[in-house]
């Protein structure tokens, strides 16, 4: 049974759809201080240790809601909107897509997620452009993750408020009740596979230990699991073959795994590839005998897909300057479906499974982003997915046979003109040692970019503030295409530029790998140089423009970054689920990511003192301008003690600031009104600090 293969999407795509952070959608009155002169490569720091650089003197250990004291939750609760601010924001919220979907085996039914309700859930559409039925409900966000090949059962999971603790479940493709196939507390319990009979569900869990991930089967008729594979480390079972052979995955970093092959029978684990090299690599079994499809950087800058036969990698993709960043054999093994990702944008490519011959696509609507979802089993229908820029993205399934391209569902845009929304354009700033930065920039229709005819003949007028978004990750991607929360953004008067910094993805292994461990220190001023680029070339009439930072996640530790390391390189800041001490974080984040994460940032122990420096709470005495701070109480990722600390210690210095609490959310909010809530804050805070204006 051949999967998609790419762990940033295979193995956390769940995760951020659950948790409601997937991309491309995510993250006080004071005069502003002049930017920062400082050129510096790597900051120096403070000659005395932070406060907060320990839990001891924190004040705060462990993560999830239990580690939060119910008067803080209750002390900053979000306050409520104005009702014109909150309408507003409501309004793009409403501007949604359901997701791609799997499509039945017969062609007649397709299944999919969306967030109607407010919150993600399951619904079947019977035949294309049908009404909708909903197949689950309730306050936990769901999405569908398989389904049997007969098309009668579907694979589900669930979360329960953003703690990413998701369970896994099937339900008749009919509707009905949900049966639990495992939901535990505190433990991941994820989708792999299903047999090419549908007898057999594969899962892992780290129910045995928090760090490690064990493989089992689950009888779909018998209702019942067996252990398969309960080795030490961060496994994760990625094809079977024919004989019965398992391939697995060992990630033993954030972007670095290894794989073997497995014998059940005898229990022989064999290695593959990726052993000792800290690499990244992705496999399956091709369709020949002996072969292994593998995606990796390895053999040069960017990720290629090879063969593999004894030991020698072959190429199967032509050479490119830009990744492969997914692929998919169908069940069929008739064809193979692989994304390039050409810079930013998503470009789809079919070629044979067996022969590895192009295979001509027909002619699709522009799109920023066509993406493969599914196939049926016997691989003449797949499900496309088309995100067009300029609105909600859109399903198609396309007919092999019949070379017929079908739309199948609609987005929804109630009261909204998609036509004013605003589109991507790619640019770029120079970073102080000359290296050339990505930019994707949104602009406002009355913000034309510098140079323009527009701007040539004004004769008048501030020039429009800008908000500089950074991605999260660190191995993440800004990318373009339609997103809500960044059109209200737009909505508001704001310029919106995202920077793909050094470290980012889909720019090459050197580019990716340029900010792990103490290099960070060397590249961190990526983040002011936006800053700088901007107020000396983005003016208007002589005057500068106000900028502001935003971001989620590691794009909020960027944001406390740009205060804090850097003060004065920005008016204001908008910290989303933001890492404040790498310290704290580390010794408090969930065990499964601990893992993962110090291959990035460092070792706690090891790494102490540099982990210091690239903390911005090390860096509070520098603090120029007003901040908000936004946590979901149950986030597993990023402590809220994270948050906690930073507004308490910039409250001791008396420092303006201000945060918000959901109690209800992890790693960014998923609910339909806290989103309107966190978002309206958000654009609150920024017409506030950025405009000068008082909203009510």
């Amino acid at each position: 049974m051949a999967r998609m293969l790419r762990r940033s999407a295979a193995t956390f795509a769940t995760l951020a759809a659950l948790a409601g952070c997937a991309p491309p959608q995510e993250p006080p009155a004071t005069p502003a201080a002049p930017p920062s002169s400082s050129t510096s490569s790597a900051p120096a720091a403070p000659a005395t240790p932070p406060a907060a650089e320990a839990p001891s003197s924190s004040g705060y250990a462990g993560h999830g809601a239990e580690s939060i004291k119910p008067e803080v939750l209750a002390k900053y609760a979000a306050p409520a909107l104005p009702p014109a601010l909150s309408r507003s924001i409501g309004t793009l919220f409403e501007v949604r897509a359901p997701g791609a979907g799997i499509l039945s085996p017969d062609a007649k039914a397709l299944y999919f997620t969306w967030t109607i309700t407010g919150i993600r859930q399951l619904f079947r559409i019977d035949g294309a452009m049908r009404f909708p039925s909903q197949l689950t409900g309730g306050e936990d966000a769901t999405v569908i993750v398989d389904m049997t090949p007969d098309g009668r059962t579907l694979v589900i999971s669930r979360d329960r408020k953003g703690e990413e603790y998701p369970g896994l479940y099937l339900q008749d493709a009919k509707g009905g009740p949900l049966v639990e196939i495992q939901h535990k507390a505190r433990v991941q319990t994820m989708h792999e596979l299903i047999t090419d009979d549908g007898k057999y569900l594969y899962f892992r869990a780290n129910d045995i230990k928090p760090t490690s991930y064990a493989i089992y089967r689950y009888d779909i008729a018998a209702k019942k699991r067996e252990l398969v594979f309960d080795q030490e480390g961060i496994w994760r079972l990625t094809d079977i073959g024919k004989d019965g052979r398992m391939l697995l995955g060992r990630d033993v970093g954030g972007n670095m795994t290894e794989f073997f092959e497995y014998d059940p029978a005898t229990k022989k684990l064999t290695p593959v590839i990726g052993q000792g090299e800290r690499e990244e690599h992705e496999a399956i079994f091709g369709v020949a005998p002996g072969e292994i499809l593998v995606l990796t950087p390895k053999l040069g800058e960017y990720r290629r897909l090879y063969s593999l036969k004894g030991g020698k990698l072959t190429p199967v993709t032509p050479e490119l300057k830009y990744d492969v960043e997914s692929f998919e054999v169908d069940r069929a093994r008739k064809r193979l479906y692989y994304q390039i990702n050409e810079e930013g944008y998503s470009r789809l490519k079919v070629i044979d499974a067996r022969t590895y011959k192009d295979i001509a696509l027909p002619a699709l609507p522009r799109a920023d982003h066509v993406r493969f979802s599914s196939a049926t089993p016997d691989g003449r229908y797949a499900t496309l997915w088309l995100d067009p820029g300029n609105g909600p993205s859109v399903s198609y399934v396309l007919d092999w046979q019949a070379k017929k391209l079908t739309q199948w569902h609609a987005p929804s845009i109630p009261e909204l003109d998609a036509s004013k929304f605003a589109v991507a354009t790619l640019e770029s700033y120079p970073a102080r040692d000359g290296t050339k930065i990505p930019m994707l920039v949104r602009r406002p229709a009355n913000c034309e970019k510098p140079g323009g005819a527009a701007a040539a003949t004004a004769s008048a007028g501030e020039p429009c503030p800008v908000i500089v978004m950074f991605h999260g990750g660190p191995e993440g991607q800004a990318r373009p295409g339609f997103s809500p929360r960044v059109q209200l953004l737009v909505d508001a008067g704001f310029i919106v530029a995202e920077p793909n910094v050094r470290g980012s993805d889909g720019y090459g292994r050197t580019w990716l790998h340029a900010d792990d461990g103490a290099k960070r220190l060397d590249i961190l001023t990526d983040i002011e140089d936006a800053s700088k680029y901007i107020r000396a070339n983005w003016g208007k009439n002589g005057r500068v423009p106000k900028v502001g930072i935003f971001g989620g996640s590691y794009g909020g530790y960027s944001t406390l970054v740009g205060m804090t390391m850097f003060a004065g390189a920005y008016d204001a800041g908008v910290s989303v689920v933001g890492i404040s001490n790498l310290l704290t974080f580390l010794q408090n984040t969930a065990p499964y990511r601990r893992i993962l994460r110090t291959s990035e940032y460092g070792d706690p122990d090891k790494d102490r003192e540099v982990l210091l420096k690239l903390s911005p709470i090390t860096y509070l005495d520098r603090v120029k301008a007003p901040l908000l701070i936004i946590q979901g109480a149950t986030d597993p990722r990023v402590p809220a003690g994270e948050s906690i600390q930073m507004h308490e210690a910039l409250e001791a210095k008396k420092i303006p600031s201000e945060l918000i609490l959901f109690a209800d959310e992890g790693h960014g909010a998923q609910k339909r009104d806290n989103q309107v809530l966190q978002y309206g804050h958000v654009v609150r805070f920024f017409r506030q600090h950025l405009r000068g204006e008082r909203v009510d």
